[in-house]
């Protein structure tokens, strides 16, 4: 999704892509603004998913802040380094945090995910494909919802969904209706 800013800032926002989705380097990016390749580099970075979230905003001096929570380090590494080898990027800012390695984290990342997604959930079609619409960030038993629903009633099912999980400290619901 991309936002444009106000007095003359252009501000990219950008849905992480699920891990399954690998670079080529094949692929040219050549005829793409900056935007474009900023969210082409994001989006097929590999390793990454619904544990995972990144935003771009581009400022008109040519810098680019990176900002959001992954898993792990080299994913933060590697978007740095690809952004930065775009023609136009004059400054790269990695605001991205890597989430700590923590087993009581992993726990509440696998419980919000079934608590959401289960067979019988209305909300297990938000799961389908390689880029899921919601998007669980689990940071020492804070868990973020991120993405977008289609209605106010899945986002308030989903933030119930996440909340009642054991371990949950508290849930930030960050979901957009889209």
């Amino acid at each position: 999704m991309i936002r444009k800013g106000t007095i003359a800032s252009v501000a990219l926002t950008v849905i992480l892509a699920a891990g399954f989705v690998h670079a080529n380097p094949s692929t040219s990016t050549k005829g793409m603004d900056v935007t474009q390749q900023i969210h082409h580099e994001i989006v097929t970075l590999p390793y990454t998913g619904i544990w995972d979230w990144i935003d771009a905003d581009l400022r008109p001096d040519g810098t680019v802040v990176l900002r959001g929570d992954v898993t792990t380090a080299l994913t933060k590494s590697e978007l740095e380094s690809r952004v930065r080898h775009i023609e136009s990027v004059t400054n790269v800012i990695d605001d991205i945090r890597v989430l700590p390695l923590s087993q009581f984290d992993n726990q509440i990342r696998a419980g919000v995910y079934r608590s959401l997604f289960n067979f019988n959930s209305s909300l297990s079609r938000y799961a389908m494909g390689v880029n899921p619409s919601i998007h669980i960030i689990v940071a020492n038993g804070k868990v973020t919802l991120k993405g977008v629903v289609s209605n106010a009633m899945d986002r308030q099912l989903a933030g119930m969904a996440a909340n009642r999980v054991f371990g949950v400290f508290s849930v930030d619901n960050e979901l957009e209706i889209g």
